[in-house]
């Protein structure tokens, strides 16, 4: 990527990216950007069942380990940072990495015109299987739930596309914008019974500003829906100058350096703010987002340094399987509960202490099978 702003990325060969073929990962060389399949299959594995597993672990045999590793598998209450927080984080980083490798690759063969009715349509089927997701989960219609990945995706994806073609600069200073704005309206915007600067997990302009729109809140647990969709689109634009600077000219090396920077660089004016600007998933404060873009990036860096830097691809495949087909695992594990049939027949057959140990194996054997099956077959299904 040239350093003046310019962006080349509508000059790039690529083939078609049509539903039903590998989601959009090639690198500039023409193979795949191994790396990027197997973090998302890294990250997936803990929402599918890789978090049970620990739990079960934990359960049969606890110590210091399991402790610190249960602990790192749940969301914090409130204030704080733990592993698990990084997750959602990591997907609209990757959802903003992919946007400009899959932007190259169907601009060879589509028009403008003709990929942007493509970015809306994946904008509305995204945005649905979100509304599905949440609906199906809570028993009733959940048209606009923006506290679960899928919607906010849907959002900061599109918003991405629109910048795909834009100078650098533009793009940073509309991801710095919106971060800043968000950490204002927070700090210094009040409303009846909440005065600004509040982050208190009940009293907080994000859980009003749902009440006011959405005419409730989360159900059963602080969440913010609404107005903390704004900074996610932040992170997802950081993701996107990634895969900008992927697919340049530069030195794997460099490249390297750039996203390194680029994580220590949110990581320190993240942890830099947090004592005035507290780190809260459950509202996406500007701190939370920029240290978990932060640790999002350094989590990427890893992957790509060892997979495609160094080369050392041969252990990737279990990872590279599931993040193949991270959309259907992802809907197909909130959905179908297989956790639930599993369980009837290990309960039977193994005593309670080792039951959950059993159960999650089972469930995550099964689900890689099907998936394994998905991807020897070349059946990828993606929004």
């Amino acid at each position: 990527m040239a350093t003046d702003g310019s962006n080349p990325l509508a000059e790039k060969p690529a083939g078609r990216d049509l539903p039903g073929h590998a989601p959009s990962t090639a690198s500039p060389g023409g193979g795949r950007l191994v790396s990027l399949d197997t973090f998302r299959g890294f990250i997936m594995f803990w929402i599918i069942g890789g978090d049970a597993l620990a739990e079960g672990l934990h359960a049969l045999r606890p110590n210091g380990l399991l402790n610190a590793l249960v602990y790192e598998l749940n969301h914090t209450p409130w204030q704080g940072l733990r592993f698990y927080d990084c997750i959602w984080p990591s997907f609209m980083l990757m959802a903003g990495l992919s946007v400009p490798l899959s932007f190259a690759k169907r601009s060879r063969t589509q028009t403008y015109p003709q990929m942007l009715a493509h970015a809306l349509q994946r904008f509305a089927v995204l945005f649905l299987l979100g509304s599905i997701r949440e609906s199906i989960s809570f028993g009733k219609p959940y048209w606009v739930e923006l506290s679960s990945a899928l919607q906010p995706i849907a959002i900061a994806s599109l918003v991405a596309f629109l910048l795909v073609r834009k100078a650098q600069w533009i793009q940073v200073t509309v991801a710095g914008s919106l971060l800043a704005a968000y950490a204002c309206i927070l700090a210094f915007v009040s409303a009846p019974g909440v005065p600004a600067g509040s982050y208190q997990p009940m009293v907080n302009l994000v859980r009003y500003t749902d009440l006011l729109v959405l005419g409730r809140t989360y159900p059963g647990d602080p969440w913010g829906t609404v107005i903390c969709t704004l900074p996610t689109i932040s992170t997802t634009i950081l993701g996107m100058l990634i895969g900008e600077w992927l697919m340049s000219a530069r030195s794997k090396e460099n490249k390297v350096k750039m996203i390194a920077g680029a994580g220590f660089l949110c990581l320190a004016v993240g942890y830099a703010l947090s004592p005035i600007i507290p780190i809260i998933m459950k509202i996406w404060t500007t701190t939370y987002g920029l240290a978990t873009a932060g640790w999002a990036c350094l989590m990427f860096l890893l992957f790509y340094w060892f997979v495609d830097v160094r080369g050392h691809r041969e252990w990737t495949l279990p990872f590279v399987v599931i993040g193949s087909n991270a959309v259907f695992i992802y809907m197909f594990s909130s959905i179908v509960p297989l956790e639930q049939w599993v369980g009837i027949f290990t309960h039977a057959m193994v005593g309670s202490a080792g039951e959950p140990l059993v159960r999650a194996i089972v469930v995550l054997v099964v689900e890689w099978l099907m998936l394994f099956w998905m991807y020897r077959n070349k059946i990828f299904i993606k929004a």
